[in-house]
């Protein structure tokens, strides 16, 4: 069966889960940080996650790691736009732009890109939420408290579920009474993001309570530091394999639309074997 436009633009919408495959453009993020900082070689980073299953590709030219700082907007734009510019023209995935950023968001929707990933949930610039009603971009909304330079000391919460829940559906509705179509909205819980470890746990261990406000969920828990202090992996390079059992743990609770990964190939083959398993009974 053919997929309609909208299916195709939006993956989440054909009734199963995603990968979100990440092209770091950053010299400083937290796995990858400087690997494909090159037009060659961020091509040729999208390719391979293409090739091994990735459904939307997310680019990113700022880090939001725990402590890292602001990026100035000319900086992002020369770190993101030659390279979304090549992968556009040879690579037919929808691609998302990891970005806080207003001016970034305009530019991007310029050479093709439909979804905007805001850590801030289109709340660091005022601008965001009306430019991404005016430009009919599909929009992530993610919880974080602080900034990333700051966010991993306001860790504490009275109710973290019902605090993280009760923001993700103002943001939502915000972005409803932009009139942002609820098919253009995804929300993310935000795991590490001004999360301690047992609040990452927590979180994962009950997205169903945040899916039940009826939009899909992202999660991305790819190679972050609190899988690996409990896998005793120092490097995040080495964490794949807690990242994979963390993503099917939250696939038997409850599947989320979008995985964003950093290990396309892996991710797509435990997926496979999971649903193998299923349909065999």
């Amino acid at each position: 069966m053919s997929l309609t436009v909208a299916e195709q633009r939006r993956p989440w919408l054909q009734g199963r889960s995603c990968i979100m495959g990440i092209v770091n453009l950053t010299p400083d993020s937290f796995s990858d940080g400087g690997q494909y900082v090159s037009v060659p070689a961020a091509l040729a980073h999208a390719r391979r996650l293409w090739e091994e299953g990735a459904d939307i590709l997310d680019l990113g030219a700022e880090s939001t790691r725990p402590g890292a700082a602001e990026v100035p907007v000319q900086v992002e734009i020369d770190r993101l736009l030659p390279a979304l510019a090549a992968i556009r023209a040879e690579i037919p995935l929808p691609i998302s732009i990891d970005t806080r950023k207003a001016v970034v968001m305009r530019a991007a929707h310029a050479l093709g890109a439909t979804l905007i990933n805001d850590v801030s949930a289109l709340s660091f610039d005022p601008e965001a939420l009306t430019t991404v009603a005016e430009l009919g971009l599909d929009v992530c909304l993610m919880h974080m408290r602080g900034t990333p330079q700051t966010m991993q000391t306001l860790t504490n919460y009275e109710d973290l579920l019902g605090e993280v829940t009760h923001y993700l559906a103002e943001r939502r509705d915000a972005c409803l009474q932009a009139r942002i179509p609820a098919e253009s909205i995804l929300l993310d819980p935000g795991i590490g993001f001004a999360k301690d470890d047992a609040g990452n746990l927590t979180l994962l261990r009950h997205v169903d309570q945040m899916a039940s406000l009826g939009q899909p969920i992202m999660l991305g828990v790819s190679r972050k530091g609190f899988l690996g202090r409990m896998a005793g992996a120092e490097k995040a390079e080495d964490r794949m394999g807690a990242s994979v059992a963390a993503l099917l743990w939250t696939w038997r609770k409850h599947r989320a639309a979008v995985y964003r990964v950093h290990d396309v190939a892996a991710t797509r083959q435990a997926i496979r074997i999971w649903e193998a398993l299923e349909e065999a009974g």
